[in-house]
């Protein structure tokens, strides 16, 4: 009882889609029961023809044209009522294979809008594949408990409850011998629904690794040639799915004693009617067609029986399964929507005090941190590598939030808008620049979904990559690989900073985005953004003096705190870290 209650508790998940869906289950249920009550014409009819039959044999006591009339419209009568029983399961499947579905539906939905709202530490702390098994392999085995297994057991309960009714009133001793094994299966389902409810996690767990490891093997193909380690790969890959193997069977060996054991328990059940109705009917105590329809009731018992088994294997499946959905479900948001800022901004951004410990490592990234950006000013921030520089950028448009201290936008803190809001008013070139597998003016769109193709050009001229565009063959049309691999490093990252550009927001970040890019490509970039962004806040994170050295105001940032700031010229006279550099490259440059 405890397991079962422990399963029902986290499928308990899907009765708010079940309520949502509740009249076409109810319809289902309906036309359920005509179905079944249509299919149990035929062993009554039965059992009264034999009757018949055997009374004009023995007893002589019907004429032959009253016996062929009798038999003639019983046939009719069968034929009649087993095409409507075939046309109401059809209607059952249809209403209740339908809902389930649609639950399915929903259920991918929630999950992948929750997979949305969560932070970046989730990310960091999950697997990509991980997350895609239990948007994929789990919810199916969940749609099978509120599709098949739902309309299987409310076809086995009604039918059970018809048969057994019919047959406990037809012979009452009979019946009693007919159902002794029934105990003995409840008790067989419920010892080998444990062992299956085990295993079952065991399998969707491992599914979920050998997901991981394909995804991530793809991702990396470039890395894995590279070091020509395909024969490394393989062998992980093969020693993942020989393991996978081996737990699926184990899983199935246990599944498949259900079957064997339901039909040993309806034959046993079928050679206690043909003994003991056999030897009432010797003893008149029961007629021919009595032990006729006894043989076809147990008979029609025999599938519902074994779906039994299977249902409860689907059951205990779908359990181990939303387990690990609800795990997700459950998962607390970190980041949350405030109470919402709706008035239009200029783009003044302040830091006061900010410092930020990293969720998953506790690590602090940034020690309170303080200045102020002007609207329409263009900040500067240098650092060496793990000096807090993209963490900062992240703070901004809440992709973590500040563990002490405060970032304001036009006297707001960010925590009051709506991420949404806060988010479409900030343009955002992340370090590792993303692409989707669609075309190219698709990815600079996103920038602005209703963008036009000349706004879309206006962009790529402004990131100097127009020109490579159209020299493909398909131009603005032209697809790309998985992330953008149809494309340079350098075309990646333009591409980029021409979705950011076209969206005209108040505020962009510019994270190292023009690593890639050569110094005469980058020096044509930076005087178009110039122009471009002359009346927007625009923050630029950069390894190089060159990209920054406009600025209004520099920060250099080690260890997560500001070692030095202020204009260019200011920063080289100090003679300190951000000098240095400066002669360094500009050294590096000149050979």
């Amino acid at each position: 009882m405890r397991k079962a209650s422990e399963t029902m508790r986290e499928l308990g998940y899907l009765n708010k889609y079940l309520k949502k869906y509740r009249i076409k289950i109810l319809i289902g249920l309906f036309i359920t029961i005509i179905s079944r009550i249509f299919s149990l014409f035929a062993p009554r009819l039965i059992g009264n023809s034999l009757t018949a039959v055997e009374k004009y044999i023995i007893e002589n006591k019907e004429t032959f044209e009253s016996l062929k009339e009798l038999l003639l419209n019983n046939i009719l009568i069968i034929i009649a009522a087993t095409l409507l029983s075939g046309f109401f399961t059809f209607l059952m499947r249809q209403t209740i294979i339908n809902v389930s579905r649609y639950i399915e539906f929903d259920l991918k939905n929630e999950i992948f809008n929750n997979y949305q709202k969560f932070s970046l530490s989730f990310y960091k702390n999950n697997r990509t594949g991980d997350m895609m098994s239990r948007i994929s392999e789990d919810v199916g085995k969940v749609r099978m408990y509120v599709g098949p297994a739902i309309m299987y057991s409310i076809n086995t309960i009604t039918l059970f409850i018809c048969v057994i009714t019919i047959m406990i009133s037809i012979a009452p001793k009979l019946s009693f011998y007919t159902l002794i094994p029934l105990p003995l299966l409840s008790i067989i389902i419920y010892k080998l629904s444990k062992v299956i409810n085990t295993r079952s996690t065991i399998v969707q767990e491992m599914l979920a690794k050998l997901s991981s490891y394909t995804q991530e093997s793809f991702s990396g193909i470039s890395v894995i040639k590279s070091y020509a380690l395909e024969n490394f790969m393989n062998k992980n890959f093969e020693n993942l799915a020989s393991e996978t193997k081996s737990i699926n069977m184990n899983l199935v060996k246990v599944q498949a004693w259900f079957f064997p054991l339901m039909i040993l328990l309806i034959g046993l059940s079928n050679l206690t009617v043909i003994f003991v109705g056999g030897k009432q009917y010797i003893n008149d105590e029961i007629e021919i067609g009595v032990l006729a329809e006894f043989i076809v009731y147990i008979n029609m018992l025999t599938w519902p029986v074994a779906v039994v088994g299977w249902v409860t294997s689907v059951v205990q499946q779908a359990e181990a399964s939303q387990k690990r959905i609800n795990r997700y479900l459950n998962e607390k948001i970190e980041i949350k929507n405030g109470k919402g800022i709706e008035k239009l901004i200029s783009g003044e951004i302040i830091f006061e005090n900010v410092s930020l410990f990293y969720p998953e490592t506790k690590i602090k990234a940034l020690d309170k941190i303080s200045f102020k950006i002007k609207a329409g000013e263009k900040l500067g921030i240098i650092g060496k590598v793990g000096s807090g520089k993209s963490t900062l950028l992240n703070l901004i448009n809440r992709l973590y939030d500040v563990s002490e201290g405060r970032v304001i936008i036009d006297g707001n803190n960010v925590k009051d808008f709506k991420l949404n809001r806060l988010r479409s008013l900030i343009g955002n070139i992340p370090q590792n620049s993303f692409l989707f597998s669609e075309s190219i003016e698709d990815n600079i769109s996103f920038g602005k979904l209703d963008a036009t193709i000349k706004e879309i050009k206006e962009a790529c001229k402004v990131a100097e990559i127009h020109e490579s565009i159209i020299g493909f063959k398909n131009g603005y049309e032209t697809l790309l690989g998985e992330r953008g691999l149809t494309l340079s490093g350098g075309q990646i990252q333009r591409v980029s900073i021409a979705r950011a550009i076209i969206k005209n927001s108040k505020i962009l970040l510019f994270d190292d985005c023009l690593s890639s890019v050569d110094t005469d490509t980058e020096e044509k970039i930076l005087k178009n953004l110039k122009t471009t962004c002359q009346d927007k806040t625009t923050i630029m994170v950069s390894n190089r003096i060159s990209s920054i050295k406009d600025a209004d105001k520099i920060i250099v940032l080690e260890n997560g705190k500001i070692i030095e700031e202020g204009d260019h010229k200011t920063l080289i006279k100090n003679k300190n870290y951000y000098s240095e550099l400066f002669k360094r490259q500009q050294h590096e440059k000149e050979l």
